[in-house]
């Protein structure tokens, strides 16, 4: 069972989806006729076409939940489906290899793209994992004290591609396998519930472009992007765009306003630990998440997430997109 701590009692329950058993067998038949259509390649535009038309055949309960999400994220700007098809003794080894990533039509894969693509466009960087459309997010020996997906110390709160111009509106963390112990955890902030405990002065300065960020360390290339504001839209609603491994300020007072917005954001952080067979969306917009501690034993057994991109507007990234296909140049 999922776990969530310690702000559980404020979740909205319209952003927790239960699957039935009906349903999750309606989405085992999807996922396995999509991991059959030709050529059976995730990153094949036929394939993703496909698998954007059998979405539309997700049980109706899953399409109104990514739909009300996509609305509206709630307080914490997290979905979370459970009980989604997942056969464990048809897995097979985690992966612990750099850049991991799903190339073949395998039934979790199609699991993942299909309710990815009820609720945007999937979409993926050529510099990162090389434009493939489902990563691992999986620990990877020597790594582990990367600030990246293959580590497996804590990760620093981040929106997922801060430096990125068309950085990604949702990033979803499909779960196949949770670690040994199950204290490998998503750790999740908003700030929708982080505003209200910063001084106005705070975010003030975090509202001045008076901040670089640089692409994290999976990126190939890449270079720290111009001048931005932490804080931008809605005065009562803004945005959020910061990576506390990779933005820095210009001056001391952006410095302070940055370490005083990344303590609210830690006083207001949950943390999610999934369990196979659950899938987690965060409204990378509006919330930023980082990873708890874990001891991975590199056995086969490990931690193993499938990690995708959304993009609300495919047309907004058209000129970065080669062939009008999912990646981005």
């Amino acid at each position: 069972m999922t776990m969530l701590q310690p702000a559980a009692a404020h979740r909205d329950a319209a952003l927790l989806l239960d699957l039935n058993g009906s349903e999750q067998g309606a989405i085992a038949l999807l996922s396995r006729e999509l991991a059959a259509t030709a050529p059976g390649l995730v990153d094949d535009p036929r394939w993703v076409a496909r698998a954007r038309s059998l979405s539309c055949r997700l049980p109706e309960r899953a399409r109104e939940a990514l739909r009300r999400y996509r609305h509206d994220p709630g307080e914490d700007g997290v979905l979370i489906i459970r009980n989604l098809p997942v056969d464990a003794s048809a897995l097979p080894l985690t992966p612990n290899v750099t850049d991991s990533v799903e190339r073949t039509a395998t039934l979790p894969a199609a699991v993942a793209v299909l309710v990815t693509l009820q609720l945007g466009e999937i979409a993926a960087y050529r510099d990162e994992k090389s434009g493939a459309l489902v990563q691992n997010v999986v620990p990877v020996p020597g790594r582990e004290e990367s600030q990246s997906n293959a580590g497996s110390t804590p990760l620093e709160l981040h929106v997922e591609n801060a430096f990125h111009p068309h950085r990604p509106d949702y990033v979803g963390l499909f779960c196949l396998r949770s670690d040994h112990l199950s204290t490998g955890g998503t750790l999740l902030s908003s700030i929708r519930r982080t505003l209200p405990l910063l001084p106005e002065d705070t975010v003030r300065v975090l509202r001045g472009e008076r901040f670089t960020t640089s692409p994290p360390p999976s990126f190939r290339g890449g270079d720290a992007g111009v001048r931005h504001a932490v804080l931008t839209g809605d005065p009562d609603d803004p945005d959020v765009k910061v990576d506390f491994h990779a933005t820095s300020a210009d001056d001391d007072e952006a410095k302070v306003a940055l370490e005083q917005l990344r303590t609210a954001f830690l006083e207001a952080a949950t943390t999610l630990v999934l369990r196979p067979g659950e899938m987690a969306f965060v409204d990378n917009r509006i919330a930023i998440h980082g990873r708890t501690a874990y001891a991975p034993r590199y056995d086969g057994h490990d931690r193993w997430l499938h990690r995708t991109f959304v993009h609300l507007d495919h047309r907004r990234t058209r000129g970065n997109r080669l062939g009008n296909g999912s990646v981005l140049t």
